[in-house]
């Protein structure tokens, strides 16, 4: 028996903590799953040394503290269970499938070999232990407005904050920003973003770096994207206004749908304004703009779609958010 894997559920309040604790236990990878009818999970893979017990008391422990910080926590259990059917890369592996966004892109893990003639724009993402693999609602959603965007305002530079894998900042540059700056304070997340820029070819477009929107002093940027959490959001509102042009465009994500138009009255009041909202899975990203006074984001904006591209061993109905780890 060479792994052992624990599956806990999950919730947005607790997932990301939750992530970091396991990594912190030891977890050879974490992959994050929804499955329509049925709580999120989280599926992470231990080497064998690990003691099972000790692993779920652990588990147990961090869970309750949770709850007691008022934190919204689903009651269901740890499970800890020897994985025999499958080798752990390959059960590992099915978490990441291709997956096409939008009109022109088609977003891949370095193993899968699309058709050379799908006529899409192909993003490699190695998965890794930074957020960013194309199959995140959030992600996608900020992918779709910065599609959109680009086809009818081109734009000469561009700042990704909290680039994760990098794939906003990747997506950027191929699709005609020549000039992308990708900051993030995780020392991980920073080397992940420049090995994938690398893998797609267009390093020299983009200038990763360890830093948060305080050590950004460059000339404003016309085109600010930022994937990160509906706090973070509220919290760097005045950065964003500071860091984007007059007339700049400001791509969110990570925002749950509930949230947005509390988030979007908020920037209002740094002088944002609504431009397009889309969600996917519940999570909405939203394009606002510089200079637009107070508009808050109405339910009515226009959504947008994401959609799988047929691979083998795809997990239909499932939507998944892997982070890589192991041998």
């Amino acid at each position: 028996m060479p792994f052992w894997e624990l599956t806990v559920p999950t919730s947005a309040d607790v997932s990301e903590g939750l992530t970091n604790f396991l990594w912190e236990q030891g977890a050879l990878g974490v992959v994050e799953e929804e499955t329509p009818g049925a709580l999120p999970r989280l599926r992470a893979f231990f080497p064998e040394a690990t003691s099972s017990t000790a692993l779920c008391r652990a588990v147990n422990h961090y869970l309750t503290s949770l709850r007691a910080l008022g934190l919204s926590v689903d009651g269901g259990k740890p499970v800890v269970a020897p994985l025999l059917d499958e080798p752990w890369a390959e059960a590992w592996r099915q978490a990441f499938v291709p997956q096409r966004v939008g009109r022109r892109l088609l977003i891949v893990p370095p193993w899968e070999r699309p058709a050379a003639d799908h006529g899409l724009t192909t993003i490699v993402i190695e998965p890794g232990r930074a957020f960013g693999t194309g199959t995140h609602g959030s992600t996608q959603g900020c992918l779709l407005l910065l599609e959109a965007l680009l086809d009818r305002d081109p734009v000469a530079r561009a700042l990704d904050l909290g680039t994760g894998t990098g794939i906003l900042a990747i997506a950027a540059a191929a699709l005609g920003v020549p000039e992308v700056t990708a900051l993030d304070t995780d020392p991980d997340a920073v080397a992940a973003a420049e090995a994938n820029a690398l893998k797609n070819g267009v390093r020299e477009r983009i200038r990763c770096a360890l830093a948060d929107t305080a050590g950004v002093e460059a000339p404003a940027f016309p085109l600010i994207l930022a994937n990160l959490l509906t706090g973070s959001h509220l919290t760097h509102a005045p950065e964003y206004r500071r860091l984007l042009s007059p007339g700049g465009h400001l791509i969110l994500g990570g925002i749950l749908s509930d949230e947005a138009e509390s988030v979007g009255w908020a920037l209002a009041e740094h002088d944002f304004a609504l431009a397009e909202r889309t969600d996917v899975d519940g999570w909405a990203s939203l394009l606002l703009y510089l200079g637009g006074g107070l508009r808050p984001p109405s339910d009515s904006s226009p959504r947008g779609c994401a959609g799988r591209v047929p691979a083998p061993k795809a997990r239909v109905g499932a939507r998944s958010r892997a982070i890589q780890g192991g041998p």
